[in-house]
């Protein structure tokens, strides 16, 4: 749109929205209101912390670069808002470095280099960041799905036989189920494009077996649209972008399994209760959580959630935001989350309202998965998973029932990772904060981990 006509749109005077664009004149709430009401933009969409990974990331290459030292966090924060495709720039290049220098060290020491071209991030990285920058939503596979499940007439119940027939139908590829047993060496999904026929292990339960018929609907019906979306990245290459293209075939699969419509209405009548969603859907607790948090259709949003995975070591398996939630790529995550909470009350729906540094609060539901069936005196494959959000969010959702998300005394206080936390009074903190100069004091032991000069 020309200047003069988003002007008049807005019922402004052109040279006014010209100082607003040049940021000589400030934001206000009324041109705020009008900006969300005329272009159906998320509420969070001009707000301070919306670029609040960028400011994180850049905060931690510009202090690791310095050895230590810093700008103040308001100059970082102002050069990721006034420039920010030159803060990603940076970050990108620092990441490109530390991969090179990782690599370095591993051949150094006679080690096989990990996956990746050298002085590449890892292809995982790029995906993720590949599905931030969409926040979690991608559009076009949305409606394909959406469109698919109406014109076939697909209903909620034994989807995994419904989707078998299309399969036969539209594309000609037999269904079969394998396997009498949890063993873990035979695939959950094996497509033979020469026989045509898709193999499904038998441990898998309905759900799981529609959502894995349906990625392979995904591949072989909806190649081109995936490919669409990737070519609107050309910075995905190599692997990053093969693994891009199976995210969104899986993505397809969820929209599927879980039509956009029909889920969020369901989810809105139901406060977003996820057991509720799951026995109506038929699906596990995972799915429905993962699905809730790429619900930012344009006119018909649900609540912007975050998701994550994680193990008992807190290794973080998965992590999809639809906000500006920032997961550190450093030091792990904080010991005070109740995701990781979860293991000790296993099948136990936790809740917690937590603070961020920064002073934002959150709610956060955490779970363990039901663990596959598996043989005795094997390892089970358990996570825990973590749904989050803004707190502005928290009526709309069956788990505020009963907290107090008012009192600061029930606030608990978390960060995105020790190394990167500046709650300097955490005793909880397992890393020193990068940036900030150890007190090592003889004649004094305290309770503090790592505490820190005052300057």
């Amino acid at each position: 749109m020309t200047q003069a006509a988003l002007a008049k749109s807005l019922d402004l005077s052109p040279s006014y929205l010209n100082q607003l664009e040049r940021d000589q004149r400030p934001l206000t709430i009324p041109v705020l209101l009008k900006l969300n009401s005329t272009f159906d933009l998320d509420v969070q969409f001009f707000a301070a912390d919306s670029d609040a990974r960028l400011v994180s990331d850049l905060h931690e290459v510009l202090v690791e670069a310095a050895g230590g030292t810093a700008p103040p966090a308001a100059e970082v924060e102002d050069l990721a808002t006034r420039l920010p495709e030159v803060a990603k720039t940076i970050v990108a290049m620092h990441r490109r470095l530390r991969a090179a220098t990782d690599q370095l060290d591993l051949l150094s020491s006679k080690v096989a280099t990990p996956t990746g071209a050298p002085g590449v991030p890892m292809p995982y990285e790029d995906v993720r960041d590949f599905f931030y920058d969409h926040h979690n939503h991608i559009a076009p596979l949305d409606h394909a799905a959406e469109r698919l499940f109406e014109e076939c007439g697909l209903s909620i119940g034994s989807l995994d036989r419904q989707l078998a027939r299309i399969a036969e139908e539209r594309a000609g590829v037999t269904v079969l189920v394998r396997g009498d047993g949890a063993d873990p060496a035979i695939p959950k999904r094996d497509y033979q494009p020469e026989t045509r026929t898709l193999t499904l292990a038998r441990r898998l339960r309905p759900g799981q077996r529609a959502f894995q018929i349906a990625t392979t609907l995904a591949f072989l019906l909806y190649g081109p649209q995936l490919d669409e979306v990737l070519n609107e990245t050309p910075s995905l290459t190599g692997e990053s972008r093969q693994l891009a293209r199976v995210g969104l075939a899986n993505y397809f699969a969820g929209a599927l399994v879980l039509p956009y419509g029909r889920f969020l209405r369901s989810a809105e009548e139901l406060h977003y209760d996820i057991d509720l969603l799951g026995l109506r859907f038929e699906v596990g607790f995972e799915t429905v959580c993962h699905r809730l948090s790429t619900l930012q259709r344009q006119g018909q949003r649900g609540v912007p959630f975050f998701f994550v995975r994680t193990d008992r070591a807190g290794n973080i398996s998965k992590r999809q935001s639809a906000t500006a939630f920032h997961f550190s790529r450093v030091g792990g995550s904080c010991p005070l989350w109740v995701v990781h909470e979860a293991f000790a009350n296993p099948g136990r729906i936790l809740t917690q309202v937590a603070a961020m540094p920064d002073g934002r609060r959150y709610l956060w539901i955490a779970r363990t998965t039901n663990p596959a069936p598996h043989a005795f005196g094997t390892a089970s494959k358990e996570f825990a998973i973590g749904l989050g959000c803004d707190i502005e969010y928290a009526d709309r959702l069956a788990y505020s029932k009963g907290l107090q998300l008012d009192d600061p005394a029930a606030v608990v206080p978390i960060g995105a990772g020790c190394k990167v936390c500046e709650r300097s009074s955490c005793q909880q903190r397992a890393f020193p904060q990068i940036g900030r100069s150890l007190a090592v004091v003889e004649n004094t032991s305290i309770d503090l981990p790592y505490p820190h000069t005052v300057r």
